[in-house]
């Protein structure tokens, strides 16, 4: 298929058309109701399996997504290279904004997304790439939140004996090792790497995304409720590893949360009453929690801010939203933050929070 079209709704029309829908998956995460069409068995299977915690009777959706399998789709139009984020030089994604929406092209997978108001498209080798399928649906609901007036945190969350705990951390941290290590010790799952902060008369939500945390194999070594993830191929080799090395790996596992903790503990809403932020390093010393205050720890922000991105897309009548340093404090202001610094020590975290 080739794109030319600029108009969304159009644009919607002929895929459908070219790729005609034969079954869907109806996904319900928090308050939102997302439906996921696709004229393809297996990406449909593929989802249900991912989802399984969060999937749900038909009704009415606030976001109607269809995923259109297909190895031969091409964009032929302008399209702009997106920056990389901080830190990164890979380009990954082109864009263009069209009527009623904007487009996105993932340039190492030949994936086009089309998105705008509550219609979204996903478009090409959908079953190679399943998990930018996912990333895609996982979006939809964060930008359904965002609208509603939520701000984006960078950070796992868990609910930890009752009380909502955000887990940030600058790259490579290992917050959703941390995340685990608690969910071990009792606490339920809220998300794995990004939340939404709410703001109601009653205190500050996290809301979470219904993504599996993505673990490396030291992760899966050092907590004994994740044993079975590895094949014991994989296990004996990554078990010969120095303990350096094994931090430095890019190997990733999923990790179901129903299957290797129990049922239902994998929730997605809570009120937060604190967010920690791991601020370590290998061989740092000894590990240490302190309380802080994070109007006056502002090097401590960027490790929790986090940017819309590129497949958000505001509402033309909707006030732009305030991504501010001031903007986070103020919606943290009623929030305890913590920061541990010393040597990364993942069992003095875990005894830290429980205390």
């Amino acid at each position: 298929m080739i794109i030319r079209e600029r108009n969304r709704e159009k644009l919607a029309a002929s895929i459908r058309s070219a790729y005609p829908i034969t079954r869907d998956v109806h996904l319900q995460f928090g308050n939102c109701h997302i439906r996921v069409q696709s004229n393809s068995e297996p990406v449909v299977k593929g989802l249900k399996l991912y989802f399984s915690a969060f999937a749900t009777a038909p009704a009415a959706p606030d976001r109607l997504i269809s995923v259109h399998q297909t190895d031969d789709v091409s964009v032929e139009m302008l399209l702009t290279e997106k920056t990389p984020d901080p830190g990164k030089t890979r380009i990954k994604e082109e864009y263009a904004d069209i009527d009623g929406g904007r487009i996105v092209r993932k340039l190492l997978t030949g994936m086009v997304f089309i998105f705008g108001g509550t219609d979204h498209i996903a478009v090409g080798p959908c079953m190679d790439n399943l998990n930018q399928v996912v990333n895609f649906i996982n979006n939809r609901h964060i930008e359904w939140q965002i609208l509603r007036g939520g701000i984006l945190g960078h950070a796992a969350g868990v609910r930890l004996q009752d009380k909502g705990i955000a887990l940030a951390g600058f790259s490579g941290m290992g917050k959703s090792t941390l995340a685990l290590h608690l969910v071990s010790q009792g606490a339920e799952f809220v998300s794995n790497d990004r939340l939404i902060l709410e703001k109601t008369d009653f205190g500050v939500l996290m809301h979470g995304v219904g993504k599996l945390p993505r673990v490396n194999p030291g992760t899966i070594l050092n907590n004994p409720s994740l044993q079975g993830l590895l094949p014991p191929r994989d296990f004996e080799r990554f078990a010969s590893l120095a303990k350096a090395d094994l931090w430095n790996l890019e190997y990733k596992y999923d990790v179901p949360i129903d299957r290797f903790f129990g049922a239902n503990r994998f929730i997605l809403s809570t009120p937060l009453d604190a967010l920690i932020i791991l601020n370590w390093k290998q061989n740092g010393g000894p590990t240490l929690m302190k309380q802080v205050d994070i109007e006056n720890r502002r090097d401590l922000l960027p490790a929790f801010m986090k940017s819309t991105g590129l497949f958000f897309l505001p509402e033309p009548a909707m006030p732009a939203s305030d991504p501010s340093e001031n903007a986070y404090i103020r919606m943290l202001k009623a929030t305890q933050v913590f920061e541990i610094s010393g040597g990364v020590d993942f069992q003095a975290a875990v005894k830290a929070c429980l205390e």
